[in-house]
């Protein structure tokens, strides 16, 4: 029995050294040096090739290696039979507070604007909002989306957020389902998008919603790259519908040389850094969760294939 690591171009050695502090009796393969297929039973992913994992004939569950596991369930290969789970971490939940708080203060105080004005030796004030004044809108409530809203509201920021079923958070007007919508985009300032990826989800950042969201507003997407249709976007940035967008993650990573997004002054670009999964904090997650699928017991944070989440 053997636990496989599967992440094209990562260094997985520190993964395999907090998995074996956990517990040293755990065979691991990293792919692609596998020593026996037939002995691969539970495999942690992160943007693995597609049509890999019907390879094991044993493999029993899946997890992912982060707190999305889109990749996992659009991989129509990876039989029903095999179970999906992800990992938890406080820290994941932290970070993503801490990015997005970094990019509304930025757009707020025009940060932005001011960097670039270094580059040209520009000394050229501007006025910015208080933070009342800004109507900041969170696409997703669940394990980021919700504490990031409550954060922002708690700091004096008018939040509303949106999400696939109705939610309560003290402080934050909150919006659910297709329905509601259009009432949640009225007059934002700032869009954050922080939903998971489902068939329902995807290019959910397109035109229409542009459109719908105050004059000359900023999009920031820290989610998925397959929510946000880029033509769309470049289209209500040159129209001046959208003053700029903060993109953490994209459609293709690494993001194309000649992607129509570098080089543009009103595109903030980061590398997929928003949240990044430390191995220590959640090793014991994965090993209880190998061990639960070797015994066929339900697994922790368990992936419903249904609801793509």
């Amino acid at each position: 029995m053997s636990l496989l690591f599967i992440a094209p171009d990562r260094d997985l050695s520190s993964w395999e050294n907090a998995i074996h502090s956990v517990d040293p009796n755990i065979e691991i393969d990293i792919w692609p040096a596998i020593e026996d297929k037939s002995k691969v039973q539970f495999a942690v992913c992160w943007n693995h090739p597609q049509h890999l994992l019907d390879s094991f004939p044993n493999l029993k569950a899946v997890s992912s290696l982060g707190a999305g596991a889109d990749h996992l369930l659009s991989d129509e290969s990876l039989p029903e039979s095999v179970d999906i789970c992800r990992v938890v971490s406080p820290s994941l939940v932290q970070q993503m507070k801490e990015y997005i708080l970094a990019a509304v203060l930025n757009i707020q105080r025009n940060f932005v604007h001011y960097i670039r004005q270094n580059d040209q030796r520009t000394w050229q004030p501007h006025d910015h909002p208080s933070p009342k004044e800004l109507q900041v809108g969170v696409m997703g409530l669940g394990e980021l989306g919700k504490p990031t809203a409550k954060q922002l509201a708690h700091l004096g920021y008018q939040v509303s957020g949106w999400s696939r079923s109705t939610k309560e958070i003290d402080g934050v007007n909150t919006f659910a389902g297709p329905d509601g919508l259009q009432k949640f985009l009225e007059n934002i300032h700032i869009l954050i998008c922080l939903l998971p990826l489902t068939d329902e989800t995807k290019d959910i950042l397109n035109l229409d919603i542009f459109k719908q969201i105050h004059d000359r507003g900023w999009i920031i997407n820290a989610a998925r790259g397959e929510h946000l249709v880029d033509e769309d976007l470049i289209y209500a940035l040159d129209s001046n519908i959208l003053q700029g967008a903060w993109l953490d993650v994209f459609s293709e990573e690494p993001l194309p040389n000649k992607h129509a997004f570098w080089n543009r002054d009103n595109v903030i670009i980061t590398p997929h850094i928003a949240s990044i999964t430390k191995p220590d904090e959640v090793a014991d997650q994965i090993v209880e969760n190998y061990k639960r699928a070797l015994s066929g017991l339900e697994l922790n944070h368990k992936v419903n294939r249904e609801l793509g989440y």
